[in-house]
């Protein structure tokens, strides 16, 4: 069996407000609160466990998706007027997408930040 990413714990300032932009933005599947965590269901076999704590310093999550997810997303994005970017060094330039590495190489990108300022990637091969 391949190791795999099972879950990750995300600090957030509000849980409802990670999770309905999670589930708006990305198309994400809201898990409902297990413990104290409110969860987020990437795919079958991935959830974001997200939990109030101070979100400081940023993190970055970076989310590929197929062609089709990725323009859905990117679409949702600017109907929402978030500020974005090309490039990981731009978040709010506005332009995209740019071209950046990721694990199954070279790939189209666009970096935004959600509520509890952590910069999120979405990226397509």
């Amino acid at each position: 069996m391949a190791v795999v990413l099972d879950h990750t714990i995300i600090p957030v300032r509000d849980q409802q407000a990670a999770v309905t932009f999670y589930t708006t933005i990305l198309g994400l599947q809201d898990g409902g609160m297990v413990g104290p965590f409110a969860v987020v269901r990437v795919n079958d076999s991935l959830t974001l466990d997200f939990i109030v704590a101070d979100a400081s310093p940023s993190r970055h999550y970076a989310f590929a998706m197929t062609p089709d997810e990725f323009a859905a997303a990117f679409r949702r994005i600017q109907t929402a007027g978030l500020p974005y970017g090309d490039s990981p060094h731009a978040v709010d330039n506005m332009r995209g997408p740019g071209e950046s590495p990721g694990a199954r190489g070279m790939g189209k990108a666009v970096y935004f930040h959600d509520p509890s300022g952590h910069l999120l990637e979405i990226k397509t091969y």
